[in-house]
């Protein structure tokens, strides 16, 4: 069996992990974007030039583009929608004539990924990204003070809030508030409390079946464009795939993936599986996704959380956790063979260490992306390595 494209996330010249030092983690393929261009507005062939060079330049690949921002009027399905759409085809077709042909993008409404702590401590001194759903719980009832929060709460959740509420006090609740909604690496924007409540109310009166609806819109017109140019799309999934300030989440749930699937259906429209996503709800089964939607996942996000009890969740080992990684790998590399077997030229599937714990010395760094340090995901990539070489030795007929 042969092993996925391994590849990196870089978020650019300002990225604090070098590019050189991808190079040194052994990625052959970056993971980056445009990302001073949040606006919606069409990306210049000569800045996807200039991109595409520096990381030529050091020795690697532009492999996959992550992410292109879907405007806030395509999800809410504003009559400016039309403007921003073609503005996105336009940037599909630019990237086709740059080469670079597999594009990851979400359709998270106002948030993108969500926690509530940046530094968690590990029993090993590591520190972790966490989500802890009661103070989640005690921000959205009463700091933010949404309208109807309540609603989406137990008695004994909005019970457990208050507590929370008293125990971490203002500041807490201030740090906490500060990690949900100023905004993390490569958002399309940041928010203070009142421009947060403004953002949520565009989605006031929007179900889940109409967001899905606005989804399949954006689907059927950018999916020709990404055929004629020879790309392959591929949603993320919502991070934590559940609702969060009462917005609807579509991209969630094994049921979610084949109903947009079916929106458009063609190779060019297909998923990023990202296990750390799909992994924060106990009832999706990760292998049998992989082997389900395994013709169409264009891109891997390889990371494990670990669920607890009460609908928190933290980031664990890329092998620890509550996902089974050497199952999910596996199915991935069976996909592959699969491809290859049939004589597919995109039977390669480019895979990124997520989430890395901040080890070592990269804790004491000044400034450092959450989530993407270069030791955590060093050792992210090491593991992945191992588990694919190992399933070669034992699968691969000598």
């Amino acid at each position: 069996m042969r092993p996925m494209k391994e590849c990196f996330r870089w978020y650019g010249p300002d990225d604090p992990v070098p590019i050189e030092h991808i190079a040194q983690a052994g990625a052959t393929g970056i993971v980056t974007a445009l990302h001073g261009i949040y606006d919606g507005s069409a990306w210049p062939d000569d800045e996807i030039a200039r991109r595409k060079a520096v990381i030529e330049a050091a020795g690697l690949e532009w492999t996959v583009v992550e992410s292109i921002p879907v405007h806030n009027s395509i999800k809410t399905g504003t009559p400016e929608r039309g403007r921003y759409i073609g503005w996105y085809k336009d940037t599909l077709r630019a990237l086709g004539r740059a080469g670079i042909s597999t594009i990851c993008y979400n359709f998270m409404p106002v948030c993108d990924w969500t926690r509530t702590e940046l530094r968690h401590p590990m029993p090993t001194g590591a520190l972790a990204l966490r989500f802890d759903a009661v103070d989640f719980a005690a921000y959205d009832l009463f700091v933010l003070k949404r309208r109807g929060a309540e609603a989406d709460y137990t008695p004994a959740q909005i019970e457990a809030a208050e507590a929370r509420l008293a125990e971490r006090g203002e500041a807490g609740m201030a740090t906490i508030e500060k990690v949900l909604i100023a905004g993390l690496p490569a958002t399309e924007r940041s928010y203070d409390r009142e421009s947060f409540r403004r953002a949520l109310a565009d989605y006031d009166g929007l179900t889940a079946e109409d967001v899905h609806g606005h989804l399949a819109h954006f689907l059927r017109e950018i999916t020709p464009v990404a055929e004629e140019a020879g790309l392959r799309l591929c949603i993320h999934p919502d991070d934590p795939a559940f609702p969060l300030f009462g917005l609807p989440r579509i991209v969630s749930t094994a049921a979610d993936a084949r109903r947009l699937l079916a929106a458009a259906e063609s190779p060019a429209n297909g998923l990023t599986f990202c296990t750390g996503s799909y992994g924060t709800r106990a009832e999706n089964d990760l292998p049998a996704m992989v082997r389900e939607f395994g013709p169409r996942i264009h891109f891997a996000h390889l990371r494990n959380v670990t669920r607890e009890p009460d609908g928190s969740f933290h980031e664990a080992d890329h092998l620890g956790g509550s996902t089974d990684m050497p199952a999910v790998v596996l199915a991935l590399l069976e996909e592959q063979a699969r491809r290859l077997a049939e004589g597919r030229e995109d039977w390669q599937i480019p895979l990124r260490p997520d989430h890395g714990h901040l080890l070592a010395d990269d804790i004491a760094k000044a400034r450092i992306n959450p989530g993407y340090s270069l030791i955590g995901r060093l050792r992210g990539l090491a593991e992945l390595r191992g588990v694919m070489h190992g399933i070669a030795a034992v699968r691969t007929p000598a």
